[in-house]
């Protein structure tokens, strides 16, 4: 699922709390599975068993993490199109292959970018940093390019009293940085998106204090995996940068905290500031299969099955894997979902007992391999075993089914975002699009309410309320026995999920989605999120419900009725 991954857990805390002796001979800990494992051939039926052999394989550091771009994420995307070829499903990628490549770059500040305050230069990183494409996700950076537009001040970003996208027309245009929950300025102002509004702007500024805080710079200066697709639809929005208090009173001739909205600057501000491409080390692919149906006068129809291939890669600092584990296990069980609750006496306590445990059982090992074993190897593995299980059955649906593994979804969903602007069979021949990203975990440990009966759909009834009714159908008639979780569907939701996976470059489309989960844990988006805490048992399970409900869609005289609104395809996604 889709989040910007970051590992914020008190590295120091951990490696303080985690320091003692080496323990002899590691053992899994109850609960667990085994460290390695060796594959064993696979079978038609969908299978623990088969489940295990293909994510061991999939989530193994070997493949470095399954980063779109790279040579782990090529590695991920050749094994896939192996098993597919194996089980005989036809290629429906680019040019008769199984990959459809995005044109995926890494982006970042052009060091050629300048900027003047009445004709004397700045300092880049120091002065200023060029943002993004303010609202959007790496996708589109406007070029500024002024041999000086007039400034004037803003306002402040959130606050109702600021200047309108009139009066903002053709300059350059200085705002204080919003305020925070906590009454104080924020650097979270690049996802303020009503910096759209100017568009018209010659630039924009947002002033903080200095640029050293919450790695702002290091972030900034890091380049980005975005598109390069020709076809897309530049983002509305200006040419933006953070600028320090020091430069905006420059720009301003005065304090800003004394400024009213639309004061004139004292100084025009010039220069050029671009952002350039470069190659990914490897292509990021979307993996496309086919298993034409068999009634002749609906095989031309698709039921899309999608998970996604990719992962967050490896990260530049290793860890204790225990302590990461226990760390999170305690003060953090939604992983990167969440912020580490405060370290009280009692949950520094728990930690410590936790990592006792564990350090009783095995020896300290250092991690920094993001293995993404449910996320999303769980889903990418559910796949196949539904592939297998309609290539290896007496009779074929009577629909076609549509199998993509979509890239870059931790990128910003870029992969199916491609895939919708250019899929491989047509559009509107799509009746459903059913996505499964993380369904090897749920257990009563794993969130509250969970077991082995929890399941989270998203999105079921949001375009089609005949698709809602036959998940809820199917599960009672095939005897499935899940329990649905739709807490995560509710409008306005914080946590903003049904925008968060692939299955909304579908549903941008007016195509009836759903999404299955089994839902967070402690080692989302962590280095701990590896095949041994995967339920197998589980993972076939949810991967059989999904195939029975992909085989009923396909199986039905008519298509899914659309009877909700379609949202605008290039338009904003809104829980």
């Amino acid at each position: 699922m889709n989040l910007r991954h970051c590992l914020t857990a008190p590295v120091a805390l951990l490696l303080a709390l985690a320091a003692g002796g080496l323990h002899a001979q590691a053992r899994t800990a109850p609960g667990e599975g085994p460290f390695k494992h060796v594959p064993r051939p696979t079978t038609a039926a969908i299978s623990a068993a088969d489940a295990m052999t293909r994510v061991y394989v999939l989530a193994d550091d070997s493949m470095m993490g399954r980063e779109a771009g790279t040579r782990g994420g090529a590695m991920g995307t050749d094994y896939i199109a192996r098993e597919l070829q194996r089980l005989g499903l036809e290629p429906a990628g680019d040019n008769g292959t199984y990959f459809q490549a995005i044109p995926l770059v890494r982006r970042g500040v052009d060091p050629a970018s300048a900027l003047t305050v009445g004709g004397a230069a700045l300092t880049l990183w120091t002065d200023f940093v060029p943002l993004p494409a303010l609202g959007g996700a790496f996708t589109y950076h406007p070029e500024f390019r002024s041999a000086g537009a007039p400034a004037v001040y803003g306002g402040r970003l959130g606050d109702a009293n600021v200047i309108s996208p009139e009066a903002a027309a053709g300059k350059f245009v200085v705002f204080s940085a919003p305020l925070g929950q906590n009454g104080q300025p924020t650097y979270q102002f690049w996802t303020q998106g009503s910096l759209a509004r100017y568009q018209q702007a010659a630039g924009v500024a947002i002033a903080v204090l200095d640029l050293t805080p919450a790695g702002v710079v290091g972030f900034f200066r890091q380049e980005q995996y975005a598109m390069a697709d020709p076809a897309a639809r530049p983002l509305p929005a200006p040419p933006g940068f953070i600028v320090t208090s020091a430069v905006a009173e420059r720009v301003l001739g005065a304090p800003l905290a004394g400024l009213a909205v639309g004061a004139a600057g004292a100084a025009s501000v010039g220069g050029s500031s671009r952002f350039a491409d470069q190659p990914t080390e490897a292509p990021a692919r979307n993996v496309v299969a086919v298993l034409r149906g068999g009634d002749p006068r609906l095989r031309g129809e698709y039921v899309a099955i999608g998970s996604h291939n990719d992962h967050d890669g490896v990260s530049p600092q290793a860890v204790d894997h225990d302590s990461l584990l226990a760390f999170n296990r305690v003060l953090r069980p939604q992983g990167a979902d969440q912020l580490p609750d405060s370290v009280t006496p009692d949950k520094a306590a728990r930690f410590r007992a936790e990592l006792d445990r564990l350090r009783a059982l095995r020896q300290p090992r250092r991690d920094s391999v993001f293995n993404g074993a449910d996320d999303d190897a769980s889903g990418v593995v559910g796949m196949l075993e539904i592939a297998e299980a309609f290539v290896r059955a007496p009779q074929r649906p009577r629909r076609s089914v549509l199998f993509v593994w979509h890239t870059a979804e931790e990128k910003g969903l870029l992969g199916s975002r491609y895939y919708g602007d250019h899929p491989t069979v047509p559009r509107d021949a799509i009746v459903a699009q059913l996505n499964i990203d993380m369904i090897g975990r749920g257990k009563a440990g794993d969130l509250e309410g969970g077991g082995d009966a929890y399941l989270q759909l998203v999105g079921s009834r949001r375009l089609s309320t005949e698709l809602g009714n036959l998940v809820e159908e199917v599960n009672r008639t095939k005897g499935s026995g899940f329990t649905f979780d739709y807490s995560m569907d509710a409008d306005n939701h914080p946590q903003n999920i049904y925008c968060r996976s692939d299955h909304y470059n579908y549903a941008r489309w007016g195509i009836p989605v759903t999404f299955f989960t089994t839902g967070g844990h402690s080692d989302y988006h962590m280095l701990t999120d590896e095949p041994q805490y995967i339920d197998f048992p589980k993972l076939a399970r949810v991967s059989q419900f999904i195939h029975d409900v992909a085989e009923a869609i396909a199986n039905r005289d008519a298509r899914l009725v659309v009877d909700k609104p379609k949202p605008n395809p290039d338009g904003p996604c809104q829980q």
